[in-house]
């Protein structure tokens, strides 16, 4: 299976790394291309497969097109690749907000596959949520799962709307998680913690609980329940919590990613 990753930035990097980790490829069949000289050189360094500056030399060959660049850049990508992708290739697009239809249009090619990865997959733990044109067959889908695979774990979506919240919920989820430890490294300063013993003890609860909640068949409510006993400090908190309606501001949030998410598709 030979793959062409367009774009070498980190999601690039991450997976040219994971597909030859893997042995889902091989760096004989790995192929990336990148805009500019340097940066072709740039990438060659990493001797993770051949690195081209012409579409028009790497594109032809390629089983699967992954596009890995940024959104602002599709318009640029889009007249370079234009007449180049046949109809036969799958073209896999991570790009936040580029809809399938566009892709079609501009790319002249059916089978298209959309996906939305997060953060994560940079060290293999990522969430990744995907969905395809009605011309990927079967086959292709579990060859594409299977690349996104090696970088987490994912989820097809039958519907592209459904991309739009998995970017509200995964795709921008790290960065709530991250605004939730600030905060509570924030109190504990303020309660005489040193910076590093504040990082210690909330990089850790939060991994254990993370942890803990993976390994068990139970929820969130269950696990707050056997936390907070009644009359207790963590009863407390989640009055607090409550009063200070912090449930409601984080799904409101969660929300208005969605929104921009379908604005910015617009």
């Amino acid at each position: 299976m030979k793959i062409l990753i367009v774009g070498g930035g980190n999601m690039g990097l991450t997976y040219a790394r994971s597909f030859v980790r893997a042995h889902i490829t091989s760096r004989l069949d790995l192929r990336l291309l990148a805009r500019s000289p340097q940066r072709v050189a740039a990438l060659a360094a990493h001797e993770l497969g051949t690195v081209w500056g012409d579409p028009a030399q790497c594109v032809p060959g390629a089983d699967i097109i992954i596009l890995a660049v940024k959104p602002q850049d599709s318009p640029a990508l889009f007249e370079a690749m234009r007449g180049l992708v046949q109809p036969h290739q799958v073209v896999l697009s991570i790009m936040a907000g580029v809809r399938i239809a566009t892709l079609r249009e501009e790319l002249r090619t059916p089978k298209v596959i959309r996906a939305m990865p997060n953060l994560p997959a940079q060290i293999g733990m990522g969430m990744t949520a995907f969905t395809s044109t009605d011309e990927v067959t079967r086959a292709e889908l579990v060859q594409v799962q299977n690349l996104l695979s090696t970088t987490g774990k994912t989820v097809y979506v039958e519907e592209e709307s459904a991309i739009d919240a998995a970017t509200a919920i995964s795709g921008s989820g790290p960065a709530y998680v991250y605004y939730c430890m600030d905060a509570l490294m924030t109190a504990a300063t303020q309660m005489g913690f040193t910076p590093a013993e504040a990082e210690l003890l909330v990089s850790q609860t939060f991994r254990g609980a993370v942890e803990l909640y993976s390994q068990s068949g139970l929820s969130c409510t269950d696990w707050i329940a056997k936390v907070a006993s009644k009359g207790g400090t963590t009863e407390a908190a989640m009055h607090a919590f409550g009063a200070g309606q912090v449930r409601e501001g984080l799904v409101a949030g969660a929300v208005a990613a969605r929104d921009r998410a379908e604005e910015l598709g617009k």
